[in-house]
């Protein structure tokens, strides 16, 4: 109050501009000029005799009275429900709650009250992860041992976990270890059990996923980027040392630890279909299970947020492929597990990319496809293709 006072003297007695009244007294000008516009509302005179109390009752009122039904407190749990839909702002939320309620609160304080209830809540739930953006990936732990029933051999399997940005959906199932091609089929059944695709996968920097961890552009391996382009979703690993990048799967693989692995730890498994029929019992019931300071559960916040979202599956589902590079032979072959594949003789001591399925191989050449061949397990022998040889002179 004192500064109102010393801008309105400075003003009035010393007869100084507002620029120069907020130079002096390191205020914002804006501010000196409010409280002139509300000196000058208030139709006082200076100098005043009221008391500071009085002055600022004076030139900042009390908002009037509204009656409750004309200012309702927002559905902040709608609020933040809404707010992972595409492109809704808490701006958008306020215009419709006061085109709703025209007595309702203001922007400020819509905003401010929103984040002091989001606050309260856990810290994963309140990331305001947009519908059907992000699924987020990473392998347990934990393991859990399957016994052989023949020769009583015991192996640790894996535990695959993925859940939604949004809702929190939560997808698990076991394999025999992390490699490529069972970090790749994992993907495959999460999206068929999703049914849809998430348009970004944030990978926890797994060597199957990331062949080189960098903070701005990790290395994708070409498989991952393989299956990323068959699905039409963009990979982005979680950056080191950002542990916001990949709290949501940290949690998600807490919450598959303790409400499904724990539950099966005096369990003893004998195949790993027996173990994953197990999970998917415990999965359906965790996905079920009543969230505690929202309501609803993670389906049905599937169902009405990420799952309208998702983009459809293509028409077929992705069939894993390695890749390697060769260097084309003098004989314009290039060799591939010991079999030797022809390509375009112009290529010879050029280097290539082959994609490798159960079936074929084909050969790139800066990205595009240059030759392609069925798959052969005959070593030492050639395939060879009549146009990929040099004209005879």
């Amino acid at each position: 109050m004192r500064k109102i006072r010393e801008v309105l003297r400075l003003k009035f007695e010393v007869g100084l501009s507002a620029r120069q009244v907020a130079v002096s007294l390191q205020v914002g000008r804006a501010s000196v000029g409010e409280y002139l516009n509300r000196f000058a509302a208030s139709g006082l005179t200076w100098p005043s005799a009221l008391t500071d109390a009085e002055l600022q009752r004076r030139l900042f009122p009390p908002p009037p009275a509204v009656p409750s039904d004309q200012r309702p407190m927002p559905d902040w749990v709608w609020v933040h429900a809404e707010l992972r839909r595409p492109g809704v702002t808490l701006a958008l939320l306020w215009q419709e709650y006061r085109l709703a309620h025209p007595q309702g609160f203001q922007y400020s304080w819509f905003c401010e009250h929103y984040r002091l209830w989001a606050a309260k809540v856990d810290v994963v739930m309140r990331q305001e992860h947009r519908a059907g953006e992000k699924l987020f990936v990473d392998y347990a732990g934990q393991t859990v041992p399957v016994i052989d029933r023949r020769t009583g051999e015991i192996r640790q399997t894996q535990i695959f976990v993925a859940v939604l940005g949004a809702s929190s959906y939560t997808f698990a199932e076991a394999t025999w270890s992390q490699k490529l091609p069972d970090w790749l089929g994992s993907h495959v059944r999460c999206f068929a059990f999703l049914g849809g695709t998430s348009q970004i996968l944030v990978p926890d920097n797994l060597r199957s996923g990331v062949t080189k961890a960098h903070r701005y552009e990790p290395d994708i391996n070409p498989s991952y980027r393989d299956l990323a382009e068959h699905y039409g979703v963009a990979v982005l690993p979680a950056r080191s040392r950002k542990p916001k990048d990949k709290a949501k799967v940290e949690v998600g693989v807490q919450i598959v630890e303790r409400w499904i692995l724990a539950v099966l730890r005096n369990r003893q498994f004998f195949s790993l279909g027996e173990l994953n029929t197990a999970i998917a019992l415990l999965l359906d019931r965790l996905n079920q299970k009543p969230f505690k300071k929202l309501p609803g559960s993670r389906r049905a916040a599937f169902e009405s947020i990420d799952q309208p979202a998702l983009q459809p599956l293509p028409e077929h589902p992705y069939v894993y492929a390695e890749w390697k590079k060769v260097r084309v032979h003098i004989d314009y072959h290039v060799e591939v597990d010991g079999h030797y594949y022809s390509v375009p003789y112009q290529l010879v001591k050029h280097q290539l990319e082959v994609r490798l399925t159960a079936q074929t191989v084909e050969c790139f050449h800066a990205n595009q496809r240059v030759a392609s061949h069925l798959r052969s397990p005959h070593k030492g022998r050639h395939t060879t293709q009549t146009e990929h040889m040099p004209k005879r002179s």
